[in-house]
């Protein structure tokens, strides 16, 4: 967690997960999710990750399994999560359960606001479980869980 271990401090490390076909962002309907690419969300996670001394692993699935492994994996690796799980959100019963299984405090992101979207996505497996959840200000709602994420763990 962000804490001091005597005179060494700890570098905090944080999972970004970004679930199915959020690899096509800049693609993939740019009046609904903007024209940011992933990899320039990435990086400017990690840009942003390093003004904070926080250290950002970024991993993106189109398959639950693999996000669910990667949650798992986080318990040993990384003090907090950002997900923004996609179409899961809405069916994903088993991401939810791993994130309630590992217990690091984790944050919810949408690019677009599901509330003003079709009924379906007004559903949410995880707002339940996470510590706060960010949605509607584009590739931003990234930069804000994350944001959110570090001030709550320090």
């Amino acid at each position: 967690m962000l804490a001091t271990d005597g005179n060494n401090a700890h570098q905090s490390s944080i999972l970004v997960l970004h679930g199915p076909n959020l690899n096509l962002l800049g693609l993939r309907e740019p009046d609904i999710y903007g024209v940011s690419t992933l990899a320039q969300i990435d990086t400017q996670l990690t840009e942003l990750g390093r003004s904070f001394n926080v250290a950002i692993e970024s991993f993106q699935s189109n398959h639950e399994g693999s996000l669910v492994d990667k949650i798992h994996a986080a318990r040993d690796l990384h003090d907090g999560i950002v997900i923004n799980a996609g179409a899961y959100t809405h069916t994903s019963i088993a991401i939810r359960d791993a994130i309630s299984a590992v217990r690091i405090p984790t944050v919810e992101v949408h690019l677009s606001n599901i509330y003003k979207r079709e009924e379906f996505r007004h559903h949410s497996y995880l707002a339940p479980i996470v510590i706060g959840q960010i949605s509607g200000f584009g590739a931003h709602s990234y930069q804000l869980g994350l944001q959110a994420l570090i001030v709550h763990l320090k």
